[in-house]
């Protein structure tokens, strides 16, 4: 039995809205967040795609039962949502944990995947060295310790550390704010867990990887070691942007990810 059948009668019905025409695409969102994530891509991505924005187990609308949690449960709740609403192959575009959760999907469930866009994302989110691992560990013991307000405030002033992001950085406090501590906690633990770097060469499908080239969150390296490893795959640098490359950069990553699907949708790009 695969890892992920393992899972899989644990999968969860998520939350979610859709809208427009045209090839099913998935936005999935980050860590403590919810679909509320991709507000401003929805206008122009709902023009061409048949948009469905979803908020994973533990988070936003969706059920959130308790730990643990495997990034391949997360996927799994994914592939069942596609196949209620027949939405597959999907292109998925995910955003750090988000991405992670497209990553697994496409090594669990290949035939729903038609196309990748990772954003500031990794195969592994632990890393070796000290000074990411004792952030992972702050914000880890942060949730113990501190509860949800303090966590909110280190993790927003980090997503939007310029003061004309004042407001972007309250809307986040608020948002992660409300989260449901226990869920929160079996995600992190489940993100910790999460390493499919060996499997990477297993994804056949295109894949356009996104970095700001500001994230203090997820290394360039973490983001480059993906283009390297998936083979269809290339990695797109997004100038003046943190972490939160959809929220910051608005423009630019809608202008990089609508190229990218219609590259696809013509097969010209990667295998296709």
């Amino acid at each position: 039995m695969s890892n992920h059948q393992s899972h899989q009668h644990k999968a969860v019905d998520l939350a979610y809205g859709a809208a427009g025409h045209g090839p099913p695409l998935v936005l999935l969102h980050g860590l403590g967040s919810s679909r509320n994530d991709w507000l401003l891509q929805l206008p122009p991505f709902i023009a061409r795609y048949r948009t469905i924005a979803l908020d994973l187990r533990g988070h936003g609308g969706s059920p959130k039962p308790p730990g643990p949690y495997h990034l391949e449960q997360f996927a799994a709740d994914v592939a069942l949502l596609l196949r209620r609403l027949d939405a597959q192959p999907a292109h998925v575009v995910g955003i750090s944990l988000g991405g992670a959760v497209a990553l697994q999907l496409a090594l669990d469930f290949p035939e729903m995947v038609r196309s990748l866009v990772l954003v500031n994302t990794a195969a592994r989110f632990v890393s070796d060295s000290w000074q990411q691992r004792v952030m992972g560990v702050r914000r880890v013991a942060g949730v113990y310790l501190l509860g949800m307000d303090r966590v909110a405030e280190g993790v927003a002033l980090r997503l939007f550390p310029k003061p004309e992001q004042t407001s972007l950085r309250q809307e986040t406090i608020e948002r992660l704010r409300n989260n449901d501590v226990a869920a929160y906690r079996a995600t992190l633990w489940a993100i910790a867990r999460f390493d499919v770097r060996a499997r990477l060469g297993e994804i056949a499908c295109p894949t356009l990887i996104v970095a700001g080239d500001a994230d203090s969150t997820v290394p360039l390296a973490s983001k480059r070691l993906l283009a390297e490893r998936i083979p269809h795959s290339r990695l797109e640098i997004i100038a003046d942007s943190g972490h939160a490359t959809p929220v910051d950069q608005p423009d630019a990553f809608n202008r990089v990810t609508l190229q990218f699907l219609e590259q696809v949708e013509k097969s010209v790009f990667g295998p296709g």
